[in-house]
């Protein structure tokens, strides 16, 4: 990818596109082309047909969907399909139809059966039956893959896809309502420090084991893999490494500094029993994250530690 390559970052303002649009700044990057929700709404076929003939993107991140956590994915289930299948059609076919030079479609590692094998091997994609909060979201992102391929397949283009693990960073989302496990645990904690609660409660049984990878290094990632993968199928990207929701809760709460004790509601769903993602394929092509989860969970709480959820 040239310097002076025409990027264009659907969802910049989210927390990857605007991690991804950090990196390309840091890489020498200047020629962005870039849209709020409101100035382009991706769901609309004609709208983005025109932006890519005005504006002729060589590059495209598609980092724009329609993202939650259980609560968000099993409400809004419609809305989660509809969005993101809208959102990904139009713009792989705007991108083929507009010729654009390569394309990278991030997924999310939720598109593997619930039950696969861990850790997660690209190759378990469709062996299995689907996590059922999560489903639509997961069928979304799955069509984005094949999409993919098939215009590879059939006119040559340059598509490729990775699927991150679960993210945190800056510009991550804290509505206790939409948001993912530890952000929505990060924020749980630092209002009960403030507001001296006895207690933070966890939903489920804590047992369920997750991997978490800084958005800063994904961004580092997608920029590698930019550079260096070329082909069908897609690429996972995680640290290989996971944790017990119940020990994340802990090593919130040492950050934060919270002296109250942990409550689990094993009432509540506990999702995918394990999400570990396997990355050899991209370790093999040489890259490896530079945030350890304790770094990486300190550098967000030095972010957000005075934020006034309130007021937002």
């Amino acid at each position: 990818m040239r310097t002076d390559a025409k990027i264009y970052i659907a969802g910049h303002r989210g927390m990857v596109g605007s991690a991804i649009h950090r990196k390309l700044q840091q890489e020498g990057f200047t020629n962005f082309v870039l849209r709020t929700s409101q100035a382009l709404d991706l769901r609309n076929q004609a709208a983005v047909h025109d932006f890519f003939a005005q504006e002729k993107p060589t590059h495209v991140f598609l980092a724009a969907a329609k993202v939650g956590g259980i609560l968000a994915n099993n409400t809004y289930r419609a809305d989660f399909i509809y969005d993101n299948i809208m959102i990904q059609s139009n713009v792989l076919h705007a991108a083929w139809e507009h010729k654009v030079e390569k394309l990278m479609f991030l997924g999310s590692s939720c598109i593997y059966p619930k039950l696969a094998p861990q850790p997660l091997q690209e190759e378990a994609l469709l062996t299995g039956t689907l996590e059922p909060t999560n489903e639509p979201y997961a069928i979304a992102k799955i069509a984005g893959i094949k999409m993919c391929d098939a215009f590879r397949a059939q006119y040559g283009c340059n598509f490729i896809s990775v699927m991150p693990t679960n993210l945190y960073g800056p510009n991550d989302n804290y509505d206790l309502q939409k948001s993912h496990v530890l952000p929505a645990l990060m924020r749980k904690f630092i209002e009960a420090k403030r507001q001296q609660l006895p207690s933070v409660t966890l939903w489920g049984t804590g047992t369920p084991l997750r991997e978490f990878l800084h958005v800063d290094d994904l961004a580092d990632a997608c920029y590698f893999v930019m550079k260096h993968f070329n082909e069908a199928g897609f690429l996972n990207i995680g640290t290989g490494k996971d944790i017990s929701i119940h020990e994340l809760a802990k090593l919130i709460q040492k950050t934060v500094g919270y002296e109250g004790t942990i409550v689990l509601d094993k009432t509540k769903p506990d999702g995918t029993p394990r999400k570990l993602m396997d990355v050899s394929k991209l370790s093999a092509l040489g890259w490896q994250p530079k945030y350890t989860l304790e770094a990486g969970i300190q550098n967000v709480y030095e972010i957000i530690k005075d934020t006034n959820w309130e007021t937002k």
